[in-house]
């Protein structure tokens, strides 16, 4: 198979754990006898710095002409503490996502039994958790009319929601949820939030499509709770953007560390692969962050956009192994990880590389 897969390192760590990533999908081209080809292109603060734009065009065309992309993170302190910045690095992100037509963020929470302790969570209640998020990706208060007025004492931002963008993701969680567990919970805000209602509207119209699938519609205050509370109820959760961006972050706990977690942000073209955490600057350069979550986004990237099962599964294998044979990165080690199993960014990443 001959593929062009776009790196976007972008900001913080994203330099370092791409940089694994990319390592493992050679590999894994050379273990199958693929053809993988890459180009690499700005987004974030780092193409503010370079062209005072954070999705620059000629980084959009290489987006669009890739087979996959994957990608690291957005941000930078400076903006963190500058509200006032009318130009930022996450303006990149959006842009990309809409540019892209990226309207599903799949993020699948999915522990390995050797991270139980990691989590600050009870093992008895991890144990078994195994579920799949989609987050809407291009409605919601991220991309509705936003602004001050009253002199700049007020400021506002509106949530706004179609029938066609709730229908394209209810769709894609609805066929997961039919090669899963056939059980598929919708979060809302339905009792006081109008693009919600208009959300369980749709989804329980798309459900009749689907009657093997039980559905369950749960409000984003009892989700938030069940999650810590009993993880393994849930198998497929669809919900709004900034709904969809909290849990999943809570779920992160689920797996021990935000360093494990991978997504795919997928629509009708070229899908975009990342893990979920952020650019991470205050461990920047110091070769600690946890590439696992890049690696595993690798996984996902072969799975869904090339759809090499084998390739993805052998990835996920050779994280588990590295797990089994006791070796962590500073986030997933606990007091009875001995110090020579701790490893940075590119050692953990060899181990894995090892493996396959």
């Amino acid at each position: 198979m001959k593929k062009n897969i776009l790196i976007v390192p972008g900001d913080g760590i994203g330099q370092e754990v791409t940089a694994v990533g990319k390592k493992v999908l050679d590999k894994i081209a050379e273990k199958y006898g693929h053809e993988f080809t890459y180009d690499e292109a700005l987004i974030g603060h780092a193409a503010i710095e370079a062209t005072g734009n954070p999705l620059p065009d000629e980084s959009l065309e290489k987006m669009k002409q890739s087979d996959a992309v994957l990608f690291g993170a957005v941000g930078h302190p400076k903006y963190d503490n500058d509200p006032s910045a009318k130009v930022r690095p996450e303006q990149g992100l959006l842009k990309m996502r809409k540019e892209l037509g990226l309207y599903a963020n799949l993020r699948p929470i999915k522990l390995f039994d050797e991270l139980l302790g990691a989590s600050s969570i009870k093992p008895e209640i991890l144990k078994g958790a195994d579920i799949l998020f989609f987050r809407e990706l291009t409605g919601d208060i991220y991309f509705g009319e936003k602004g001050r007025k009253d002199n700049g004492d007020t400021a506002f931002d509106i949530a706004q929601y179609s029938r066609f963008e709730v229908e394209r993701i209810a769709r894609k969680a609805f066929e997961a949820a039919m090669t899963r567990g056939k059980k598929l919970c919708s979060v809302d805000k339905a009792n006081v939030i109008e693009t919600s209602r208009l959300w369980r509207e749709v989804v329980q119209q798309v459900a009749k499509e689907y009657p093997e699938v039980t559905v369950e519609h749960q409000f984003v205050d009892a989700t938030a709770m069940l999650l810590i509370k009993d993880p393994k109820r849930f198998d497929v959760v669809v919900t709004a953007n900034l709904f969809g961006d909290i849990l999943t972050d809570e779920a992160s706990q689920i797996a021990g560390s935000m360093g494990m977690l991978a997504s795919a942000s997928i629509g009708d073209g070229t899908g975009v692969y990342e893990p979920i955490h952020g650019s991470a600057h205050d461990i920047t350069g110091k070769g600690v962050a946890n590439p696992m979550a890049s690696v595993l986004s690798a996984a996902l990237l072969l799975d869904i956009s090339f759809g090499l099962k084998q390739e993805s599964e052998d990835v996920i294998n050779a994280v588990d192994q590295v797990l089994k044979a006791g070796f962590r990165t500073g986030d997933i080690a606990d007091s009875s990880t001995p110090k020579d199993k701790i490893l940075g960014t590119d050692a953990i990443g060899e181990e894995i590389l090892k493996r396959l």
